[in-house]
């Protein structure tokens, strides 16, 4: 679904399409040109794709209308004429006016205009389906489907309009989708919650999610390191280095006999390789990067990228495509040129510019590959909040990598021979830089550059097969094996979207677990709920399940929590789009799987205690209307985003030598005062009844004290 800039540029289109049409006519020309109803029906058909584009109220739509001079059967009747002589369907048009303008409140126009630029495929049918459905409308349809916003693709596109019906079978499948989703979803949700007397929320996507991550957890605490033991010798020039040994003793053998004695080169062998630019982004790999290289969570990504998108800096968000389509081939080199000329990490290195390398139709499917958009030449970069400037620099930084010219490098591999063992040494000689000079150049700057490894690049001395090299000193490199890593969002994001990937049909829609709108908001949605926490480690930032995430996959049968199930929901609901499967089919067999799910799923033994207890919430919050529940050191706001607190241990109450109890706290919470007996007071050292007043003013909160008046106030 185009934004709103994008509908303004489709409608230009069209409008040059009609002064096309009108010039064409010939002898009809003055026809069309003298009649000035139509020029001002022009005017509010454009006032109208304003109104629907800037959120323009109904009367404003109206009062368009008046200044016209022309009542609605005349507007109909001309736009007939030229419609109809543009060979368009005449009702889909009348209809895409006053379905929008006319029938839809402001705010649902509003609502439904942004859920549909968030999906255009299977899930922008159904939501646009819907829309239609119940709205009772029985007139015709045709469907625009273009992933280019070139001007020759919008022409294409209006001249190969399809039917409608031609997407039944999206709808069909999208639909089953959803209602499946929701089945599992919900009676998962129940039957576990209710068996093991907490909340426990079961999701298709977000189960197998954390079954990934659990598992990991379970790999890393059952690690066991294991030594090893690697032999170097030190030539002149060079450092060669041995196989990696287990038996220390073995080692030890092998460096005595190195040590003093002569190694001879075996084999010297230089290859040239040439590295090719990377792809485009897609959201994932963008909210990857984002990730490692800024420290961005996936949601802030997609939260930035959106905000761009919607100041028209970079185009569609959400994308599973990494490559354009070739329309934009030869307007490519111009923005390219525009993007370096706006970015200032290119300083000093030249722009290079083949499209090919990222041009391929058959990879685009909804949307093509996230990059800037002409916009930039115009926009205030140094205006734009930090979050924003940082993720279009990383969008501007691929592009102009993933046209730029191939890094080509030769690579040296030594073999020598030294008392009975091999040892490798590996040089490396760049011969151009190509597109990892602009990749240098944007780490140069960054604060946190990852500083290179040593000896990554470097060159090894001119040597020949056969030549004789004395050993300076040999000496013993002792290591571990090492454990699998923990996840970042870098790292899950991408085991989320191959995961499954090798059971899945080779045409379905969707791969991995969940799509590139949804992964970040299931992250979110896991950390919300108190299965995964963040936790900081040096320069990044850890994802861990809680307990109850380990105790939940525990209790999980296995068909909840693999990424098979979502599998092989794809080849069924692909066979549903092609029309080769009846949805009720789908359908009946979700449902009989859920039935034998609550059926015969048995509580495992021995998991009274497998959960943590549930916390118990004494009142809502007086600043966001969360939950307020007692922990160990006071009263806490459960919703993560609000920092609304009464700790037990409070100054104010403690110099009363009283503590908030949990009968204080409700009551404070409820009615905002509470009568509390015993009160210390530091003056006189005797103790009084008064009512304690909560006041809290955002960021603290404060406490007062009121008095029984009808007592004189005395204590």
């Amino acid at each position: 679904m185009p934004d709103d800039g994008d509908l303004a540029h489709i409608l230009g289109v069209v409008d040059h399409m009609l002064e096309e049409k009108l010039r064409d006519r010939g002898g009809e020309k003055a026809l069309f040109h003298g009649d000035a109803d139509l020029a001002r029906l022009l005017d509010v058909e454009r006032q109208r794709g304003d109104a629907v584009a800037s959120g323009l109220d109904e009367q404003a739509v109206h009062d368009a209308d008046a200044k016209s001079r022309l009542d609605h059967g005349q507007e109909r009747e001309v736009a007939r004429r030229v419609i109809g002589d543009l060979g368009m369907d005449v009702v889909m048009v009348e209809q895409t006016v006053e379905f929008v303008v006319f029938d839809l409140h402001q705010a649902h126009e509003v609502l439904v205009r942004q859920l549909l630029e968030r999906e255009d495929g299977r899930e922008g049918e159904m939501i646009f389906r819907s829309v239609y459905e119940l709205a009772d409308c029985q007139k015709p349809m045709k469907r625009l489907w273009i992933s280019s916003m070139e001007d020759s693709a919008i022409r294409e596109g209006f001249a190969n309009l399809r039917p409608g019906a031609d997407y039944d079978g999206l709808r069909d499948a999208a639909l089953c989708r959803a209602k499946a989703d929701w089945l599992v979803g919900i009676n998962a949700t129940r039957l576990f919650s209710v068996l093991y007397h907490r909340t426990l929320n079961i999701g298709r996507v977000m189960s197998p999610t954390l079954a990934l991550i659990v598992q990991r957890e379970a790999e890393i605490d059952t690690f066991k390191p294991v030594p090893f033991y690697t032999v170097a010798l030190e030539l002149p020039g060079l450092t060669v280095s041995g196989e990696r040994m287990a038996d220390k003793a073995a080692a030890e053998q092998l460096k005595e006999a190195c040590q003093g004695a002569a190694a001879t080169i075996k084999k010297v062998e230089c290859k040239e390789k040439s590295e090719k630019p990377p792809a485009l982004y897609d959201l994932t790999t963008l909210q990857r990067d984002a990730n490692r290289l800024l420290g961005f969570t996936a949601q802030q990504t997609l939260d930035y990228l959106q905000s761009l998108y919607e100041k028209k800096l970079c185009t569609y968000p959400r994308t599973d495509s990494r490559y354009l389509t070739g329309d934009m081939a030869d307007s490519l080199p111009v923005l390219v040129n525009l993007v370096a000329n706006a970015m200032p990490f290119r300083k000093g290195i030249a722009i290079t510019c083949d499209p090919q390398t990222v041009i391929n139709d058959k990879k685009v499917t909804d949307h093509h590959a996230v990059i800037p958009t002409r916009n930039l030449k115009d926009a205030d970069l140094s205006a734009l909040p930090a979050g924003e400037k940082a993720v279009l620099e990383l969008v501007a930084l691929r592009l102009l990598c993933a046209v730029a010219q191939p890094h080509i490098y030769s690579e040296t591999v030594v073999i020598a021979a030294c008392a009975g063992g091999e040892f490798t040494a590996k040089g490396k000689t760049v011969k151009h830089p190509g597109w990892k000079a602009l990749e240098d150049a944007y780490r140069a700057k960054m604060k946190d550059a990852e500083p290179k490894k040593e000896g990554a690049e470097k060159a090894l001395p001119e040597l020949t097969e056969g030549q004789t090299l004395s050993v300076a000193a040999a000496i013993i490199k002792e290591g571990k094996s090492s454990p699998p890593q923990h996840f970042t969002e870098d790292t899950l994001l991408s085991a989320m979207e191959t995961a499954g990937k090798e059971d899945m049909p080779e045409d379905a829609e969707r791969k991995g677990l969940g799509t590139p709108a949804t992964r970040a908001g299931i992250l979110e949605k896991l950390v919300s709920a108190g299965f995964l926490e963040r936790k900081k480690s040096r320069k990044t930032v850890q994802l861990l399940p809680s307990h109850d995430a380990v105790s939940l996959i525990t209790i999980l049968p296995e068909q909840l929590q693999s990424p098979l199930l979502t599998a092989e929901w794809e080849y069924r609901l692909g066979e549903i789009e092609r029309g080769q499967l009846a949805p009720e089919e789908f359908l009946d067999g979700i449902s009989t799987m859920l039935k034998d799910l609550v059926g015969t799923y048995q509580v495992i033994k021995g998991t009274e205690y497998l959960f943590t207890p549930p916390r118990e919430v004494v009142g809502k919050c007086p600043r966001c209307g969360g939950e307020v529940a007692e922990l160990q050191k006071g009263f806490f706001c459960q919703n993560d985003s609000c920092k609304f607190a009464i700790w037990k241990n409070n100054k104010w109450w403690a110099a009363k030598k009283k503590q908030p109890t949990k009968a204080v706290v409700s009551a404070l919470l409820k009615d905002g005062r509470v009568h509390v007996t015993g009160l210390y007071s530091e003056k006189t050292g005797k103790t009084y009844d008064a009512t304690v007043v909560l006041e809290d003013d955002g960021q603290y909160a404060n406490f007062k004290l009121e008095f029984d008046q009808r007592k004189g106030g005395s204590r």
